[in-house]
């Protein structure tokens, strides 16, 4: 009796489960930064009314504070990974910390204070994202799997 040729088993290694679909995902790529949109706006309203009464103004305010951040949440999820790793860190920490100090500005303190949380928030978000990117990147850029 001759014997059937064995194939060759590649080592697998165990991936967590993709539960969702195609259009799941793409939902999420827009849903995720309009929900977080309309929250930044509305906390950038509230900040800058300061416990005052809502106005017109404020409520325009956040709506247009929650847009720019939508369009420029896009923009970062779009284009920050196809640069190298150290400017993909860069510009999405920057984006943060952008954020952090626009926030803490409308509440009424210093510009200062406000470039300088910013600037620690940016620094820390930098850390960990480098971080992250280096331990999954070979040299080139490519996604280790």
């Amino acid at each position: 009796m001759p014997r059937t040729p064995r194939t060759r088993r590649t080592p697998h290694t165990p991936r967590t489960p993709d539960i969702f679909d195609a259009r799941t995902h793409q939902a999420a790529r827009i849903g995720i930064p309009v929900v977080l949109g309309l929250v930044y706006g509305y906390w950038a309203a509230a900040n800058r009314r300061g416990g005052g009464p809502i106005t017109g103004w404020n409520v325009l305010f956040g709506f247009v504070t929650a847009i720019a951040f939508i369009v420029l949440c896009l923009a970062v999820a779009t284009w920050a990974p196809l640069l190298k790793r150290e400017l993909h860190s860069a510009v999405k920490s920057g984006f943060a910390g952008a954020a952090i100090g626009f926030l803490y500005a409308q509440t009424g303190q210093s510009v200062l204070r406000s470039v300088a949380i910013g600037t620690v928030v940016s620094a820390g978000i930098f850390a960990v994202f480098f971080y992250r990117y280096y331990t999954r990147e070979d040299g080139e850029g490519n996604r280790i799997r």
